[in-house]
């Protein structure tokens, strides 16, 4: 007699149109090849509408002569080429977003902790500067900088004076340069060792912290030792070098700014666009990273806290050893896209004519035509910086985790 019973109807096999694991297969397999056939259709239908307008894809263009000038970057001239100018761009974007970083950063760090003080003056004050400037858009903030500010500065010949070496105006802001000389290779030999000596001290401070089992600064012997062989270095470099007709060879010296004719020459220039950009990317980003830092701290247990206060630390060894540790994971995935941002939103630079990686851009889509191609360009450049930034932050990110553990 034939056994019909439900487990023999189980044990059969299961034909493939109904295996759930190879319909999953066969229906990402279909997506794939149908967005590939959709990108397909748009690039063939991209090239018949350039080859109507008489234009062809590649990048042949870029090794033409621009012939336009650009008011800032590295060495460029309009007799190079298009594709140095488009490095130009970039150089200056990377420049004022890593300053701008920086500068947000340390803003951001002491706003953040200023509205968590116990001082109702400094806590208002951090408080009124967080709400008004993460509530404007970033644009009106770039404008407002360059024209009721900057722009706003005295003349070159009434030039603000600081130090005797740095001069601001209505022209920028010209600042000391300073300049290696033959006796830098010798203060990099001390530098090298220094470093060589404070990576062995912070070795051994942390397994000795380690051992107790306890918080405490691990550079505590490092950064000392380092900023001492470096100090002693750069007063023993003159003795090792010798120049005709002068007296000490020190590392380095200073190019100062010296006002000649209409204008200052010599230092190092922050044009109007870069202090304004600046000045704005830095005060908008600091007031969403002060969110991030006020968050971060509060996040911490407030028993690990009062387990400080009762070990006997002050508030400022309770906030770098015991809270600032814990917080620092908290914080940095948010920082990451605050520092994306900063970065993006520099192409806003357009608006004063700043040349940056998106305004340069501009300028050669509209003597070539090529419009695709430099869009490509400019997209690729952006996306390569934020996913550097973002590796970066993400290593930083498992490192501190890591030690954490």
């Amino acid at each position: 007699m034939e056994n019909n019973s439900p487990l023999n109807a189980l044990s059969g096999k299961i034909p493939f149109w109904r295996d759930i694991r190879v319909l999953r297969i066969l229906f990402q397999v279909a997506f794939l090849l149908g967005v590939i056939l959709l990108l397909v259709i748009l690039y063939t239908n991209m090239l018949k509408g350039l080859r109507g307008l008489g234009l062809t894809l590649n990048l042949n263009f870029l090794q033409n002569e621009a012939g336009f000038n650009l008011s800032e970057g590295i060495s460029y001239e309009p007799s190079d080429t298009y594709l140095k100018a488009f490095w130009v761009g970039i150089v200056n974007t990377l420049k004022v977003g890593i300053i701008g970083i920086i500068c947000a950063t340390l803003l951001g760090i002491f706003f953040g902790i200023a509205r968590l003080s116990s001082n109702w003056l400094i806590r208002t004050i951090a408080t009124a500067y967080v709400e008004c400037f993460r509530n404007i858009p970033l644009l009106l903030q770039i404008l407002f900088w360059y024209t009721a500010v900057v722009g706003q500065l005295p003349k070159v010949k009434e030039s603000f004076s600081l130090f005797g070496g740095v001069f601001i105006n209505n022209r920028g802001i010209y600042l000391p340069s300073p300049e290696p000389t033959s006796g830098m290779k010798i203060w990099i030999g001390f530098l090298g060792v220094g470093l060589l000596l404070a990576v062995i001290l912070y070795v051994v401070r942390w397994r000795k912290l380690q051992q107790l089992d306890r918080p405490g600064f691990r550079a505590k012997w490092a950064l000392p030792a380092f900023l001492i062989v470096a100090l002693c270095g750069w007063f023993l470099t003159p003795m090792f070098t010798t120049i005709e007709n002068s007296g000490k060879h020190w590392p380095l010296t200073l190019d100062l700014p010296i006002l000649q004719g209409f204008n200052f020459q010599g230092g190092m220039r922050f044009s109007p666009e870069f202090s304004a950009l600046l000045i704005a990317l830095s005060v908008y980003t600091s007031a969403f990273i002060a969110e991030v830092v006020r968050s971060g701290i509060q996040a911490v247990v407030k028993g690990q806290r009062e387990a400080a206060r009762a070990i006997g630390l002050n508030e400022a060894q309770t906030l770098r050893l015991i809270v600032l540790p814990q917080a620092v994971p908290i914080i940095v995935p948010p920082l990451t896209s605050q520092y994306l941002n900063l970065a993006k939103n520099s192409s806003l630079a357009v608006a004063i004519g700043f040349p940056d990686l998106f305004g340069v851009g501009n300028t050669i889509m509209a003597q070539t035509g090529q419009s695709i191609p430099v869009f490509a360009m400019i997209m690729v450049s952006y996306l390569v910086m934020s996913l550097t930034t973002s590796a970066a932050m993400n290593w930083y990110n498992r490192w501190i985790n890591r030690i954490g553990r």
